[in-house]
């Protein structure tokens, strides 16, 4: 495999498409080695096929504001590869959505499904609307239109999309309402639905809670308690919380949460009522987390400035991609932070990746350490297909188990000779050789 020929043709077909450039640099750089030991892969030109999407749906979608006036966004989906599985991906409604960020994320679920041992493709989906500032009449009318135009192209065994950034339980509910009323049928299509109509128990908490699952083993691995530890996270929404709230139950102290106007620190912790105000933070839809520090003397705000200045001893980026910097990693490793995890989706730029890895810190990618969330909503799937309910404890076991799985093979194959576990190395060829296989088996299709 000739790496710099790849990306060289890729990166003229796809000008300024950065941050699916960067994820499939990723990919490429560490399964480099392994392709070139197996000559079926280039026969089967499994690189080329697999850096282009399956297809890429992209729509209008027109509906009308409480003022009577029409409003128009561009909606997409991504259905980027069904090898293993019928596509699967969270659908983001967001004002930055783009089509370089949707690839990026469809390409990333991918590998990150394929590592969840579920058969489960790789999707991404989304629009430019943003639902904050918009009333519950705007953004149902707007999730209507959206499924209007899509709903032929997603189903139980073909593409179950799910919630991302800027569509939560309320935002589903419209989304899988309206699919049912145009399919006349109740079915699985869309996971992260409300207890009453399919969804799975725990699936809100499951990112953060199998995020915390794959840190404690990434610890116990190196023979370091999680105990007592200090904890940096950014983001105050669904996943932060989940976060907060599983480490808290493990032992460590979290002490920062963050939002676009800056970061909170609170060296007492971040538990309990606090952890609960997070939600009504994020319910407020003023996407700030300065009134954090009003609530709570205790806390300190820091506008316009990001957690990881803090000294802590595990840093967990939980809100957007790119939100690592170079700079960033720079002061994580100067405070020698014990480790770093990706809870958000690539949520350190490839500076900073490389700084960790050239440092030989304890660091895991995203598609290992946030899969409990995709995990989860395949749980959602088996257990609608199965029409039964699973309880707290039976979702948990089963996710604990999954990330088990995934922290497994990425010692399976992270592993370097001098002992250092390149956890984005094992990721990225556990889910590759699986994907890869899976391609081969079904022919040149």
């Amino acid at each position: 495999m000739n790496t710099q020929k790849i990306m060289a043709d890729l990166e003229a077909k796809h000008p300024g498409e950065s941050e699916f450039l960067q994820a499939v640099r990723e990919v490429l750089l560490s399964v480099e080695d392994v392709y070139n030991q197996h000559p079926e892969f280039e026969k089967n030109k499994i690189i080329e096929r697999l850096v282009e999407p399956d297809r890429i749906l992209t729509f209008r979608v027109v509906w009308e504001d409480d003022k009577g006036e029409l409003q128009v966004n561009r909606g997409y989906r991504v259905q980027f590869n069904n090898a293993i599985g019928p596509y699967k991906g969270g659908i983001r409604f967001h004002a930055s959505v783009n089509l370089s960020i949707l690839k990026f994320l469809g390409f990333e679920q991918t590998f990150k499904n394929a590592l969840t041992t579920l058969p489960m493709g790789g999707a991404k989906g989304g629009s430019d609307f943003s639902p904050r500032g918009r009333s519950n009449a705007e953004i149902r009318r707007f999730c209507q239109a959206f499924m209007l135009e899509l709903w032929r192209n997603i189903g139980p065994d073909q593409d179950v999309p799910a919630g991302d950034i800027g569509v939560g339980g309320r935002e589903v509910g419209y989304l899988y309402g309206m699919y049912k009323k145009l399919q006349r049928e109740h079915t699985g299509t869309i996971t992260g639905k409300g207890l009453e109509f399919g969804g799975s128990i725990l699936r809100p908490e499951a990112t953060g809670f199998g995020a915390l699952y794959f840190v404690n083993q990434m610890l116990k691995d190196k023979g370091i308690d999680i105990k007592g530890k200090t904890v940096a996270i950014s983001g105050f929404g669904n996943v932060a919380w989940g976060a907060a709230t599983k480490a808290t139950q493990l032992g460590a102290k979290v002490v920062t949460i963050s939002g676009p106007d800056g970061y909170v620190y609170d060296p007492e912790g971040i538990s309990g009522d606090k952890i609960d105000y997070m939600l009504e933070l994020r319910e407020s839809g003023n996407d700030i987390v300065a009134p954090y520090a009003d609530k709570f003397p205790s806390a300190t705000f820091y506008p316009g400035r990001k957690p990881w200045e803090q000294k802590v001893d595990i840093a967990l980026p939980c809100a957007t991609q790119n939100e690592v910097s170079a700079t960033d990693a720079r002061q994580l490793i100067d405070n020698r932070t014990l480790c770093i995890a990706e809870v958000s989706n690539m949520g350190c730029t490839e500076e900073a990746t490389n700084l960790f890895l050239h440092h030989k810190m304890l660091f895991a990618p995203g598609k290992a350490v946030n899969a409990g969330g995709v995990a989860t909503s395949g749980l959602e799937m088996s257990q609608n297909a199965m029409h039964l309910s699973w309880t707290a404890e039976e979702v948990d076991q089963r996710l604990h188990q999954i990330m088990s799985s995934i922290h497994g093979q990425c010692l399976k194959y992270g592993k370097q000779p001098d002992g250092y576990i390149n956890y984005v190395k094992g990721a990225n060829i556990a889910g590759f050789i699986k994907v890869a296989k899976a391609m081969i088996d079904q022919g040149p299709i």
